[in-house]
């Protein structure tokens, strides 16, 4: 238990931050899935712009710092390379 007033507040600060993050987290989570199965239907359009949902939503959870900018990338990249797959 914390017992400083600086302790406490870094207490309240890290639950505000734990519920965002997990919205944020979990975004991504489920757009990346979408567009996995969109990869996995073969319609190649309709993968084509989950993707690009995708990497948007990538993009903005690493701008907030709840992925590193490499964990980001590196997802994206697994993702444009099954749509290039779909495309050949």
């Amino acid at each position: 238990m914390a017992n400083s007033l600086s302790a406490k507040k870094r207490v309240r600060r890290n639950l505000k931050r734990n519920i965002r993050n997990k919205s944020i987290r979990s975004q991504y989570k489920t757009y990346t899935i979408k567009a996995l199965k969109e990869l996995e239907g073969g319609d190649r359009e309709a993968a084509e712009q989950a993707v690009q949902q995708a990497f948007s939503i990538l993009d903005k959870t690493a701008q907030k710092g709840v992925l590193h900018r490499n964990n980001a990338a590196r997802r994206k990249s697994q993702l444009a390379k099954r749509l290039n797959a779909l495309q050949a």
